[in-house]
């Protein structure tokens, strides 16, 4: 089947506990010559990673699905991602892979990695909101956070009519599931929790650090997460 060069990938990836076990989702969408989109769904797990490998990987994986020579938009609510990407890796590049405080920079190999498989695309990074009712983005994600949890996840390859016939389909994600509505995001950096109202607040803060974050969905959880983080 001949295919033109526009792709479009959605990424997301998802760690529980940050480090602690992990996925990544990526959606793939070729528009063909003839018109009409071809949507393939890929996915997978790791037993002990961390939240921005995941989204690393998830782009990797993506782009390797993509035809050479091809014009590709990968959208992510990651700013870690693309910021790494399109600005932060020529800096690391220039100084032997170390950070401006020269220390070694994290994830590395990934970088290294997502950087090889892009070097025969146009590749364009967009960043998306997170949660924000994108279709694409809220489906990656839950692809991201079943693998983490270990669930068995549904895949799709096919036509894109078919496939909005497959989401609507699908079961809705569980508001406990990683999916929906946040009632706030929690970090901690350094010892010392906050939350956040929004993914972008709390994102800025753990971009680059040691960290761990977690999206929570009432009042409740808030409450236990941050005990939890206080005491370990």
């Amino acid at each position: 089947m001949n295919f033109s060069k526009e792709i479009t990938i959605y990424c997301d990836g998802s760690a529980i506990g940050n480090p602690g076990p992990g996925g990544w989702g990526s959606a793939i969408l070729i528009f063909q010559n003839r018109g009409g989109k071809v949507v393939e769904e890929i996915g997978g797990f790791e037993k002990h990673t961390t939240n921005n490998r995941m989204e690393i990987t998830a782009a990797i994986e993506g782009l390797k699905k993509a035809v050479r020579n091809s014009e590709v938009t990968v959208k992510t609510d990651s700013q870690y991602l693309v910021n790494g990407i399109t600005k932060w890796v020529f800096g690391w590049q220039r100084n032997g892979w170390k950070t401006a405080q020269k220390g070694d920079v994290l994830n590395k190999e990934l970088w290294q990695e997502l950087m090889k498989v892009s070097a025969d695309l146009d590749v364009t990074w967009e960043h998306v909101k997170a949660h924000s009712g994108i279709t694409m983005n809220e489906r990656v994600d839950k692809i991201a956070n079943g693998f983490a949890r270990g669930e068995k996840i549904k895949l799709y390859k096919g036509g894109d009519k078919d496939y909005k016939t497959f989401l609507e389909g699908e079961p809705k994600a569980r508001a406990t599931s990683g999916s929906g509505k946040a009632y706030s995001y929690v970090s901690l950096v350094g010892g010392e929790v906050k939350t956040h109202k929004t993914w972008s607040e709390c994102e800025k803060r753990v971009a680059g650090q040691k960290a761990k974050f977690k999206k929570v969905f009432n009042k409740e959880e808030e409450e236990s997460l941050i005990k939890q983080w206080q005491i370990n």
